[in-house]
């Protein structure tokens, strides 16, 4: 009698003949496979006693490292190549002694060996809502502190308006809300708006617009002491500050700050690891450290019938892998300069996408002088080149601190920062600085300054999606070509952030998941 023909006989059959890409693509054909589309962190079902699968992870940033952990959870063979001489990939936390991988000028950053002396030249604050990241903390045991993200005593300094000066953030938010207020309500009619708003709810509308601008019962603005009081004398009536000019007010360029300290990923409660950023990374490393090679330069990456084939270089010796699945965080960029063999539409999307150009700078202050302008934490704005002044939210009263000096995001200016010798993006930034805070240079021992665009092995920050690109390349490049993924925060809706990392590692390894159960033997016939 011939046995039954079922789903599952056949599947086994090509599996036999193409390997387990070809029996996923066939069950994804016959509708046994959902195609994955947004996946929270997965619940991989674990490898069977005697199954064996090795997974290949090209890059140890933080997608790579998710992978890693969750893999060898489940029974995975994992192995890690960095090309670098640390993990981690962009998230870059450096102290005293620390290189400064700059192609054509490696250096030593000089801060004093303290441990509070430390700069996030990469991500720098983790927002409330990053679920994922903020999960793996608390599993890895990574403590967090509060960061001091938005601080109405930070400084806004626009060359064009008011002779050059420095004025205080709150008053900058202050008195442009309170003049718009005034305004909307000295405009606005009832018989101008259409029905069905009734007279109640006009007023409810002006009480609101009194609310938000704090306007007076005439509805006219004359400050508030949101912008802090004139003098700060609890032994004296309050006196408001004057406010600033409205017709130089409305020629700002940082209308952004009317709502920075709102933004879905920038209001509070935003953290920062204890310690510094690379805390997140040493956590995933005391789970998979022992699976990760550095300076494990990748040569070839080929699709095979029944897996991929790496090809790579470490410590003069070239090695190769047969793996079950790839997982590859090496920037797109980067590795469409690399041999492989992936299909010609796939390899054309790997440098379809540029790079940011982001530039940061710190510097070791030898006083924190910030905080005698009663300046903890937050941000300062300019339109000079530097763009922003960081203030560490740690430390606070010691005597030394490291502050960020420059934090660019225009590709002009990080290209044009990136030009420049190392001194002279330190000059450059200290004489601005000078505008926000007079005297600056005299508190500088010394800087620190990564432009990402000539970083080795990175060539630049986060991938720069536009809407057209993501429109013709994205999908392509999200799902896999044979068993090989690309990852990191390049392939999500979250680049630069280490959560988009993760997300871009959960889908991936959702995917591998689906693969795994068709194949298995207990799958449904």
């Amino acid at each position: 009698m011939i046995p039954a023909f079922t789903r599952r006989r056949f599947l086994n059959l090509v599996g036999a003949a193409g390997g387990s890409a070809a029996v996923y693509q066939m069950a994804m054909g016959l509708g046994l496979v959902p195609v994955v589309a947004r996946a929270d962190r997965p619940d991989l079902a674990p490898l069977r006693a005697n199954q064996r699968r090795t997974v290949v992870i090209l890059g140890a940033g933080i997608s790579g490292l998710t992978s890693a952990y969750e893999l060898g959870r489940k029974g995975y063979q994992v192995i890690i190549l960095e090309a670098s001489h640390r993990a981690g990939g962009r998230n870059l936390t450096l102290r005293h002694g620390d290189l400064i991988d700059e192609i054509g000028n490696p250096r030593r950053c000089e801060f004093d060996p303290d441990p509070d002396l430390y700069f996030n030249a990469g991500p720098a604050r983790i927002p409330g809502h990053h679920t994922a990241l903020l999960g793996y903390c608390r599993e890895l045991g990574v403590a967090l502190e509060p960061f001091i993200n938005d601080n109405r005593d930070a400084w806004v300094h626009d060359q064009a308006l008011f002779g050059g000066r420095r004025v205080r953030n709150r008053d900058y938010i202050t008195d442009t809300r309170g003049f718009i207020a005034e305004l909307a309500a000295k405009s606005i009619k009832p018989q101008d708006l259409e029905a069905p708003l009734t007279r109640a709810d006009y007023e409810q509308v002006l009480a609101y617009l009194r609310q938000l601008g704090d306007l007076d019962q005439n509805f006219k603005y004359r400050g508030s002491l949101r912008a802090g009081m004139a003098v700060h004398d609890p032994s004296a009536p309050d006196v408001l500050k004057q406010p600033l000019d409205i017709h130089e007010l409305l020629q700002s360029k940082f209308m952004n700050l009317m709502s920075f300290g709102e933004m879905d990923d920038q209001a509070a409660m935003m953290m920062q690891p204890v310690g510094g950023m690379d805390q997140v990374p040493a956590g995933f490393l005391r789970k998979v450290g022992h699976n990760l090679r550095l300076h494990a330069q990748v040569e070839a990456v080929q699709l095979r019938e029944r897996g991929v084939r790496i090809v790579y270089h470490m410590n003069g010796t070239r090695s190769v892998i047969d793996a079950d699945y790839c997982l590859n965080c090496i920037p797109m960029h980067l590795m469409s300069g690399i041999e492989h063999n992936f299909p010609a539409d796939y390899a054309a999307g790997l440098s379809a996408v540029p790079r940011g150009r982001l530039f940061k700078i710190g510097f070791q202050m030898k006083e924190r002088f910030w905080e005698r302008e009663h300046i903890y934490g937050g941000i300062s704005w300019t339109t000079q080149d530097i763009q922003q002044i960081w203030y560490p939210p740690h430390g606070i009263h010691r005597q030394k601190g490291v502050m960020l000096g420059a934090y660019t995001f225009g590709e002009a200016t990080g290209e044009m920062f990136a030009r420049l010798t190392h001194p002279q993006r330190l000059q450059l930034a200290i004489q601005q600085a000078e505008k926000l805070h007079p005297g600056y240079g005299s508190y500088v021992e010394n800087g620190v300054s990564i432009p990402w665009v000539r970083m080795n092995n990175m060539l630049g920050c986060a991938a720069a999606w536009s809407v057209e690109l993501r429109n013709q390349w994205y999908r392509l490049l999200q799902a896999p070509t044979g068993n090989h993924y690309i990852i990191g925060d390049q392939m999500s809706y979250l680049p630069g952030w280490q959560e988009g990392a993760m997300y871009s590692a959960f889908h991936a390894l959702a995917d591998i998941d689906l693969r795994e159960r068709q194949t298995a033997p207990s799958a449904a016939a």
